[in-house]
């Protein structure tokens, strides 16, 4: 069985806090460690940011929605825009040489590092969909 929470807010970084209070209750409810608990919510974090200022570009006649799948094992969590769409493998390595002293560039890394799961899709429709999956250890799953 598979518990669901879907939002869709608005494309202002004032939305930010709303979001991490629902990301943090969600983990809290799945009983994940305080560790991994961060990691899910900076990882959401980052990327409804890049949804709200990348590819929504801030426009507030444009939604965010995020959605929450819980299951007894793992979190699947989804972030789609209604922006223009891009190339995650086009984005640079944060890492290399020339982008490691600056300040942005770092969110699909983060991701890609905290998530056990992560895939980019453009939609038929126009915009990004963020499908980011993390697993719960065994032993530490809630009864979902």
């Amino acid at each position: 069985m598979v518990n669901a929470i879907e939002v869709m807010i608005g494309s202002a970084l004032d939305n930010l806090d709303l979001v991490q209070a629902l990301t943090d209750s969600v983990t809290a409810f799945m009983k994940f460690d305080e560790d991994a608990a961060h990691w899910v919510g900076m990882s959401v974090r980052e990327s409804v940011t890049n949804a709200i200022q990348h590819g929504n570009k801030l426009d507030l006649d444009k939604k965010v929605e995020i959605s929450y799948g819980m299951e007894p094992e793992r979190l699947t969590v989804t972030v789609r825009d209604q922006g223009g769409g891009f190339q995650a493998d086009a984005i640079p390595n944060p890492l290399e040489g020339d982008n490691l002293l600056k300040p942005s560039g770092r969110g699909i890394f983060y991701m890609r590092t905290f998530m056990d799961e992560v895939d980019f899709r453009p939609l038929a429709t126009g915009g990004t969909e963020v499908h980011m999956v993390k697993m719960l250890k065994r032993g530490t799953s809630g009864s979902l």
